[in-house]
């Protein structure tokens, strides 16, 4: 099995950056009932190629590496584990998948928590390497490992915001009322309705009413500025 070369293990690439031992031969993960083929042929997937297969994904947790590493496609072993008969290589295939998952789900804890490999380089020389948390990432796994104590819906039912509660409704109609009050103040009919306050306010006229009387007019011009904001008169 390949192993990374690279000095920095976050270098490595996806097929092989994550790779553990495969399981024992006594591996109980190993000891199911593999499909046996009536008349086997030579590109049959053999019982020995089934545990194979199984073991590489549980160590890889990567289907497409393990169908390589027996040099079969992922079309056959699909047809096999379709089969009657082969319900013991298909749960083995499934728990093989599960410990792969698994794996990688502690990989991505230990890198939350112990950090990247990340290079320090100044002037195109390596100085050293820093170990870079990833707290992003250990969020994530806080929310779905521990669903009950730091997913977003738990936030709301620790402060007994549910939805149907009492409060929860009353916040929830105030909010709308805010938010259908902001939206009417934008109708045309109550900026009209603003700017024709602001006309009677600032010059005592109504503007619906046509023109300001001629002795109103002064020797300035109107400041339609201040009366009707954004707009030419």
């Amino acid at each position: 099995m390949t192993e990374p070369t690279r000095k920095i293990a976050r270098q490595a690439t996806s097929a092989v950056a994550h790779i553990a031992p495969e399981p024992e031969e006594d591996d109980p993960l190993l000891a199911f009932a593999p499909f046996i083929h009536a008349a086997p042929r030579r590109n049959s997937i053999t019982p020995d190629l089934q545990r194979r297969f199984v073991g590489t994904l549980a160590a890889t947790g990567i289907v497409t590496q393990a169908a390589r590493s027996i040099g079969k496609s992922m079309e056959a072993l699909y047809k096999l584990r379709a089969r009657p008969g082969a319900e013991g290589f298909a749960a083995a295939w499934d728990a093989a998948l599960e410990r792969g998952v698994q794996r990688l789900e502690d990989c991505a804890l230990e890198r939350a928590l112990q950090g990247t490999p990340t290079p320090i380089v100044s002037s195109g020389k390596l100085l050293g390497v820093w170990h870079k948390p990833d707290n992003g990432l250990l969020k994530f796994l806080l929310q779905h490992r521990l669903r009950d104590r730091y997913s977003p819906a738990s936030s709301s039912e620790a402060v007994g915001l549910k939805k149907g509660d009492a409060v929860y409704e009353a916040i929830k109609a105030e909010v709308l009322a805010e938010e259908r009050a902001k939206a009417a103040a934008r109708s045309p009919e109550a900026v009209n309705a603003a700017r024709r306050e602001r006309a009677i306010a600032l010059y005592g006229y109504d503007p619906e009413e046509g023109e300001p009387p001629e002795e109103d007019a002064g020797d300035g011009a109107i400041d339609w500025d201040a009366a009707f904001p954004g707009e030419e008169p």
